[in-house]
């Protein structure tokens, strides 16, 4: 969209960028992995959607000034910080209570793929440190020519449509590795206190971790 994007070579710089870091593993991404390999390719997807879905929410959040209230705000981010924390601790529990199931072929806890998409939807949002990290990286590609919400409005949903893309190769890669693993004696089992311990072990490490500048 004219005067919403910058110039070509500074463009190309933030699609290069962009990839680098939507590649990059991270908490989004772990949920997504974990959801592919334990319930399957179509969990992962949903998986895919919530995350974009939350992220765009932040980088929709940051354009309008949420990230600069949480740069200042030690109470803000705080809260919001370890409402995500809870969030997925509370998932790790919900594993480790679900009942195992039996049968050759049965997945580990199914669940509505609308619950999936929800899970991985709050998990993204309730993470202000995306929101802090589209605050410093996108301005670093707008013009002050435009209204510097549109651009960060159209910048943040580029970089969301790209994380989604590799979110959805990992999704793929790890749902094509899940039925083999299915297979695997006693891997339903372990699966469940992996999913349960991993989650809760995200939660734990998002609650601990105190830097506000880092996504």
């Amino acid at each position: 969209m004219p005067g919403l994007l910058p110039a070509w070579p500074l463009l190309s710089a933030f699609l290069i960028a962009s990839f680098v870091l939507a590649i990059t593993p991270g908490p989004g991404v772990f949920y997504i992995v974990t959801r592919s390999l334990l319930q399957g390719r179509r969990h992962g997807l949903a998986s895919v959607a919530g995350v974009a879905l939350g992220n765009l929410g932040n980088a929709f959040g940051a354009a309008i000034g949420l990230a600069a209230l949480f740069a200042v705000s030690a109470l803000a981010f705080t809260v919001v910080k370890f409402a995500g924390a809870l969030y997925l601790i509370h998932l790790g529990v919900q594993a480790l209570r679900a009942a195992p199931q039996s049968g050759p072929t049965a997945r580990l806890e199914p669940a509505p793929l609308g619950r999936i998409f929800r899970d991985g939807f709050v998990v993204a949002l309730l993470n202000p440190k995306t929101a802090v990290f589209f605050a410093a990286f996108l301005p670093q590609f707008m013009h002050l020519e435009s209204v510097s919400i549109g651009q960060s409005m159209t910048l943040g949903s580029i970089f969301v449509a790209i994380a989604a893309i590799t979110d959805t190769g990992y999704a793929l890669a790890a749902g094509a590795v899940a039925p083999v693993l299915r297979r695997a004696q006693g891997f339903r089992a372990l699966g469940r206190y992996l999913t349960g311990g991993a989650f809760i072990g995200l939660g734990i490490f998002t609650a601990i971790s105190g830097s506000r500048g880092s996504k």
